[in-house]
C-alpha cells in the first residue's frame, strides 16, 4: 500500500464544511499519481512510452466525510491486472485509522500512438505488485441509464477541466454531475462509468434522472451518447 498524510483544507470543503466530493476524487487520484511518480512510472515515463492509464470506472462508498482541518491518511494499492485492465483500491482514513471512504477503480492501459488499448507490461505488473482486495460491496461496472430523464441545458468544456492527457479529468465529470443532485449532502455512495473522453471544444448535454435510491446523471455528447454516466446513491 502507498499512503500519504494530509489535512483537510478550506479550499477542499463544500458549504457544509466537509470534504467535497470532487476533493475526495482529487485526493485518491493524487495518491495513485504520487505512487507512480515515486516508482518512476509516472506522467513522463508514460509519455516517453506513448502510453496512458484511462479510468474506466469508479465505485466510492462514504462512511463519513472528514471536516475542515481534520487530519487524514490517503491510501491506494493495486489488487489485480488482466490484459488491458488494472484494478486498484483506495481508502481515506481518519487519525485513528478508521475508514472514512472506500473505493474501487478499474483502469485501461492505452497506447496513444496506436489509438487503442494495450496489454499491461510485465514490468508494470511487477512494479505495482498485488495487495489483498479491499472488503466492500462491489457493484457492476456498467451503469444503466434510466428512461425518462430530464434534458438539462448544454454547456461547453472549459480549459481548466482538461488534464495532462488532453481530456476532461475524471473528477470534473463528478463535479458536473452533482450540479443536478438536489441534496448533495445525502450522497453516501457513487459510481461513475467513463465511456469516451471529452476534450476542449466539446459540449456536454446532461440528462438527469431520479431513481429509487438516488440520481443517475448521463453526461452526453451532441448525439446523446454518454461521455460518462454518474450514479449517486443515498445508501
Amino acid at each position: 500500500m502507498y499512503t500519504f498524510e494530509s489535512r483537510v483544507r478550506y479550499s477542499e470543503i463544500d458549504e457544509s464544511g466537509a470534504l467535497a466530493l470532487n476533493s475526495v476524487i482529487n485526493y485518491m487520484q493524487d495518491c495513485s499519481t504520487f505512487q507512480s511518480e515515486e516508482m518512476g512510472l509516472g506522467v513522463e515515463y508514460l509519455r516517453e512510452h506513448g502510453k496512458v492509464w484511462l479510468l474506466n470506472s469508479w465505485q466510492i462508498q462514504i462512511e463519513r466525510l472528514p471536516v475542515l482541518a481534520e487530519r487524514i491518511t490517503v491510501g491506494t494499492w493495486a489488487y489485480g491486472f488482466k490484459g488491458i485492465y488494472g484494478y486498484r483500491n483506495f481508502a481515506l482514513y481518519d487519525s485513528e485509522k478508521r475508514y472514512l471512504v472506500k473505493a474501487n477503480s478499474i483502469w485501461v492501459f492505452y497506447d496513444w500512438n496506436k489509438s487503442r488499448p494495450a496489454r499491461i507490461t510485465e514490468n508494470i505488473e511487477q512494479s505495482y505488485g498485488r495487495e489483498p482486495k479491499l472488503e466492500m460491496n462491489y457493484a457492476e461496472r456498467k451503469i444503466a441509464v434510466p428512461e425518462g430523464g430530464v434534458a438539462e441545458e448544454p454547456f461547453p468544456i472549459r480549459r481548466h477541466q482538461i488534464d495532462t492527457n488532453g481530456h476532461v479529468n475524471n473528477g470534473q465529470y463528478i463535479q458536473m454531475a452533482q450540479e443536478y443532485v438536489p441534496h448533495v449532502s445525502e450522497i453516501r455512495s457513487l459510481r461513475a462509468e467513463y465511456r469516451k473522453s471529452a476534450v476542449y471544444g466539446n459540449s456536454i448535454y446532461p440528462v438527469a434522472a431520479s431513481v429509487e435510491d438516488g440520481w443517475v446523471i448521463s453526461l452526453n455528447d451532441e448525439g446523446r451518447k454518454p461521455y460518462a454516466v454518474i450514479a449517486f446513491s443515498r445508501k
